[in-house]
């Protein structure tokens, strides 16, 4: 029994405390933009001017993106309130074993992402070095390329973001260059980027492809919307803070504000990298539309772009996940390995179509998720939660052998749901999760298995920042080390 509490309190997961916070407002901005330069968002706008003009999708990328971003400033304030991590709170929701099961395809969806983005990375590195010294060897590429990310990764989330400082300021200016470079080769072939459509639809088949464009900017990002915790738990907010928005205050300007400026202008680059070539790969359009330095440091934008992503969106989700499966034998560090190694082995040069497909769904799935924490969080607990259980093999969240069955029914109806309306699949899965789970618990599981939060709703022992108090370190480990009736 002690080996399984352990388990479950392994250091890389125990909840950050206000000093060990260290990504501030701009931080977390530039680390948005980074994020948000991703190749897949190219084809958003590629796919959505073929029926709207890009006004139109432009307008759609805008909803879709404020909307996600809301998503996830509401389930990161798991991480600013309590400083808990995604795999960490699961348990409530899930159970203290139920939790690998969403977290591991989560964590694995990361990974892959990892192998996607480090491939495309790969090719524009060995372009680059073809061009300037001869040397051609993608494979190679890849390998390094990989190392370096998970390096980079490995020292933690303040690395991250340093990054992000340098390569923020360099994609904003070079997508700029990229933006006009098409424009002008757009005009060359006599389009209009603002007004040409391939093949224009009206009345009802309009107003679908315009849903269409906002929902698919949603499913993008439907994963991250789920594990945002990880992430949000080292940003800097004040303490004794019951303003919910000023609490949230950098989580909102980098959520809402630096992510759907920058998916906006990626969605619009590939539109118009569409418009250009009839293609929503900027890569291949600027082959024609570049060349010598010009192209090579455009090339080296898409590397940046990738390395960004890659270290936030998916190896910092991905290792946290494997280390709450893992438990103390697997630290952070092992855990970004092992999401490197996951990623690579998966062979993306080769599975590309399929992956994207699969990738696709399972972000759709996932959106039940984001809907479960949202009605379990605030609905049901309102923001309290009883943080020591969570790292107590025996309490309250261990349910029925470890399980929640009312979170694995909830997210199973959602998951459907979103997979058969896959066109609209994260406002399906959010509400038919959301609903379906806060039901289930409120009127069975919940009275089956007492939640302390609920029935004792005092915010001094449940709240975290708001109240002041760091669920730190020290605080968890002195919980375990004294005797129950002590700590009671």
């Amino acid at each position: 029994m002690e080996k399984k509490s352990s388990y479950l309190k392994s250091p890389d997961l125990l909840p950050i405390g206000h000093s060990r916070r260290k990504i501030g407002t701009l931080g977390f901005a530039l680390m948005w933009i980074g994020m948000a330069v991703v190749l897949a968002a190219f084809a958003i706008g590629g796919a959505g001017v073929q029926n709207l003009s890009l006004g139109w999708v432009i307008l759609a990328t805008i909803i879709g993106s404020v909307a996600i971003g809301l998503c996830m400033t509401i389930t990161g304030d798991i991480g600013i309130e309590h400083g808990l991590s995604f795999p960490v709170y699961m348990r409530a929701p899930f159970g203290t074993i139920g939790t690998h099961i969403p977290s591991i395809i989560r964590g694995l969806t990361a990974s892959f992402w990892f192998g996607i983005n480090t491939f495309f990375g790969a090719t524009a590195m060995n372009a680059i070095l073809f061009t300037l010294t001869g040397f051609n060897n993608w494979f190679v590429c890849f390998l390094i390329f990989a190392a370096v990310q998970v390096l980079n990764t490995a020292f933690g989330i303040k690395a991250v973001e340093r990054f992000a400082d340098l390569a923020a300021p360099i994609i904003i200016i070079i997508s700029a260059w990229m933006y006009t470079t098409l424009s002008e080769r757009a005009l060359e072939q006599g389009r209009d980027v603002w007004a040409w459509i391939e093949s224009p639809v009206t009345g009802g088949a309009a107003i679908t492809a315009f849903l269409v464009v906002i929902f698919s900017n949603m499913g993008f990002w439907a994963t991250l919307a789920a594990d945002m915790p990880s992430i949000s738990r080292f940003i800097k907010a004040p303490k004794y803070e019951s303003s919910w928005l000023r609490r949230n205050k950098s989580s909102i300007i980098g959520s809402v504000i630096a992510l759907p400026l920058t998916q906006t202008f990626m969605v619009a680059i590939g539109g118009v990298s569409y418009i250009a070539v009839s293609n929503y790969d900027p890569v291949v359009a600027l082959q024609e539309a570049a060349s010598g330095i010009v192209l090579g440091v455009l090339l080296l934008m898409i590397i940046f772009a990738q390395w960004s992503t890659n270290a936030a969106a998916n190896l910092i989700p991905a290792a946290t996940i494997f280390s709450n499966v893992g438990g103390p034998k697997v630290p952070f560090w092992a855990g970004v390995v092992i999401a490197g190694i996951v990623g690579s082995v998966v062979q993306p040069w080769n599975l590309f179509d399929i992956l994207i497909q699969v990738l696709l769904i399972v972000g759709g799935i996932l959106s039940a998720i984001v809907g479960i924490l949202f009605a379990d969080y605030y609905l049901l607990r309102k923001r309290r939660v009883n943080v020591h259980d969570l790292y107590e093999d025996n309490g309250q969240y261990k349910y029925s052998k470890g399980f929640n069955l009312a979170g694995f029914i909830a997210w199973f109806a959602g998951g459907l749901a979103s997979y058969f309306l896959a066109n609209y699949s994260f406002i399906v899965g959010f509400v038919v999760g959301a609903v379906l789970y806060y039901l289930l618990a409120k009127y069975w599981y919940f009275r089956k298995h007492e939640q302390a939060e609920i029935m004792d709703p005092d915010d001094e022992k449940y709240l975290g920042i708001t109240v002041g108090r760091d669920w730190d370190i020290k605080e968890v480990a002195d919980y375990y080390e004294k005797p129950k009736e002590l700590t009671s």
